[in-house]
């Protein structure tokens, strides 16, 4: 990267893989050089081998290269020998990880038997910060360290943003900048002690916030000159689509610079159906490897590791301090049709409509369309309509123009059109990229309009060819999300030949945008997939949750398998739902607990009238 000051990967305009130390987790390396890792984690009971085994083997027949196992105790902890001996004997030699919080002598248990340990910084913490506080994390971290030495077992250094210590919080708040210390403070005793098996995660179901704190972290490693492999996650992205979408937001805009080593994309699913997804999103990325040049940019005009939106003018509902838009392409639909009122939109409609040809007279439509410019100059519309321009030439020549609003399509490497844009009017660019790389070549020219202090508006555009929809959900979102967790997009239009309706891809644009915190159209639900200490049917409970809370539009809610990460995960959800054991339910606000073991039969109707009793429900 040319501006050092905010450097966190190997080039901005280039996909070139982030170079690491390499770390063996068994017989898998791990790091630059290497494919990216893919894993998932069980949700059986580590106590019960012959379950763990069966889901272990389902995961690594969907091609997993490594799986990780809640492990609560010194009895689960032991029983890993007989997990791993009994995949052996079955002929499945997939590394292994046990997954460790609150007692660091579980991890020191699990680390004998198997490749890889995951401790949280936050669970080494003490109950009450004091004095001195440190050292005796050191103490414990350290004897961790030697076991793992002795054994060629590595560690995760796993970071979620819920839960950091109250001694970082102090410091930092619950912050990237805060998770980042948290690992890094851990790193620098690793270093310490000469102990290099290492790998870095830091997650948060927020994707600015994952997005942010994995960039910090890069940067401050590269500046203290010890770069480990990073582990990806966007923890508790939920399930269906929703866990998709934000899952390839967050993950996507991290790969798309060439930053992380493994990925483990959470969803509230079996887990063996997310190496699918992991598969799918790291091979979009990974065929960018010699992708035509970007020209360089000599300065980044944003700070990579805080949000700030990119300053426009608005036109109309489109920039300044509007929301960002959703165009449709209803150029098909509207044929042989007198109303859009005949698409089944499902209560999402798109802002705008875009047609390659006049509706007829007959057609009636309460949402504006969009024309080509020729189009629209013989359009006699009932409705609102605009002018879409091939190019800034031929905006610039034409006589007739739209008082209010214009269009201009414009290429992402057309960067002589800039200057021309500053005194440029009541119009919006519709970007498209030019390069395989969507995300270094859009985002280069979004660079180079803030550097040149261009303030016009920006659609990002883009063209796909799918028939699976679940493949289209995973790319679009790879490719345009991280523009808009950076805040540099005004709008999103998403076009595809293949057999996905029209009502889908705006349903997923929206989608895209609520995953990057940008534009909220339904409720959240923040679930998580489900572990070992997990008591009851996750996948139902977050399915009934959706089916009576699903239309509280703008509120965070949070469905989660178990008291110990559950209410450190859902860190920024308005209330969570979580087990706490057998048929039992706990209720918070925020993250205070308001309600203490609530029969599962009851919980829902419990819940409901806790959001009601706060002002927050809607019929």
């Amino acid at each position: 990267m040319t501006d050092r000051a905010y450097c966190y990967c190997e080039d901005i305009t280039r996909y070139k893989r982030l170079s690491t130390k390499t770390v063996y987790v068994g017989d898998v390396p791990m790091g630059s050089g290497y494919p990216v890792r893919i894993q998932s984690m069980t949700n059986t009971n580590t106590a019960d081998a012959d379950a763990t085994v069966k889901q272990i083997k389902k995961i690594a027949d969907q091609g997993a290269d490594l799986v990780r196992m809640t492990t609560r105790t010194i009895k689960e902890a032991e029983n890993l020998q007989a997990i791993k001996t009994q995949l052996l004997n079955e002929g499945c030699r997939i590394p292994l990880v046990a997954d460790v919080h609150f007692n660091p002598r579980i991890a020191e248990t699990a680390a004998k038997l198997v490749e890889k340990v995951r401790i949280n910084p936050g669970n080494y913490a003490l109950k009450n910060s004091q004095k001195g506080e440190f050292k005796e994390i050191e103490e414990n971290f350290t004897r961790l360290i030697e076991i793992c030495k002795n054994n060629q077992t590595a560690i995760r250094i796993g970071v979620n943003h819920g839960s950091l210590s109250q001694r970082i919080m102090d410091q930092f708040g619950d912050t990237p900048k805060g998770m980042v210390e948290s690992a890094m403070e851990f790193l620098r005793i690793c270093n310490k002690h000469d102990f290099h098996q290492v790998v870095i995660s830091l997650k948060s179901s927020n994707t600015r916030v994952m997005v942010q704190a994995n960039r910090l972290m890069v940067h401050n490693m590269l500046r203290e000159g010890m770069v480990y492999p990073l582990h990806l996650g966007v923890t508790e992205a939920g399930e269906g689509e929703d866990g998709r979408i934000k899952s390839a937001v967050g993950i996507g805009s991290l790969l798309a610079d060439g930053i992380g080593d493994t990925v483990r994309v959470s969803l509230t699913e079996a887990p063996e159906k997310e190496i699918p997804v992991a598969t799918t999103l790291v091979n979009h990325f990974t065929r960018l490897k010699n992708h035509s040049p970007i020209q360089k940019i000599q300065q980044i005009p944003v700070n990579p590791f805080e949000y700030s939106k990119r300053e426009t003018k608005p036109v109309k509902n489109i920039g300044g301090s509007n929301a960002p838009v959703v165009i449709a392409d209803i150029s098909d639909s509207i044929q042989g049709s007198s109303s859009t009122n005949q698409i089944n939109w499902q209560g999402k409609e798109p802002d705008f409509f875009f047609s390659e040809d006049v509706p007829g007279q007959s057609f009636d439509s309460t949402i504006p369309f969009i024309l080509p410019y020729d189009k629209w100059l013989e359009a006699n519309l009932s409705s609102v309509s605009y002018p879409v321009f091939s190019s800034v030439k031929n905006f610039l020549k034409a006589q007739n123009k739209s008082e209010t609003l214009n269009f201009i399509k414009i290429q992402s490497d057309k960067l002589d059109f800039i200057d021309q844009l500053t005194n440029i009017k009541n119009a919006v660019l519709i970007l498209s990229a030019t390069n395989e790389n969507f995300v270094a070549s859009q985002r280069r020219f979004l660079f180079e309009l803030i550097n040149n202090q261009v303030k016009t508006p920006v659609i990002l555009h883009q063209s796909y060819c799918e028939d699976n929809l679940e493949n289209l959900q995973i790319k679009t979102s790879a490719d345009l999300g991280p523009i808009f967790v950076d805040g540099l997009g005004e709008g999103m239009f998403i076009q595809n030949t293949g057999a996905i309706t029209e009502p889908e891809l705006t349903n997923l644009a929206l989608g895209i945008l609520q995953a990057s915190r940008i534009r909220i159209f339904k409720t959240e639900f923040i679930s998580c997939p489900g572990c070992g200490r997990t008591q009851f049917n996750l996948e139902k409970a977050v399915k009934k949750v959706r089916e009576r809370l699903g239309h509280l539009k703008g509120l965070k809610i949070a469905v989660m398998g178990c008291v110990v990460n559950g209410p450190g995960e859902m860190a920024d959800a308005d209330y969570g739902y979580v087990g706490a054991g057998k048929g039992k339910v706990f209720l918070y606000k925020n993250k205070q607990l308001v309600k203490k073991n609530i029969p599962e039969e009851q919980a829902i109707d419990e819940l409901i009238g806790l959001i009601k009793d706060n002002g927050d429900w809607k019929e």
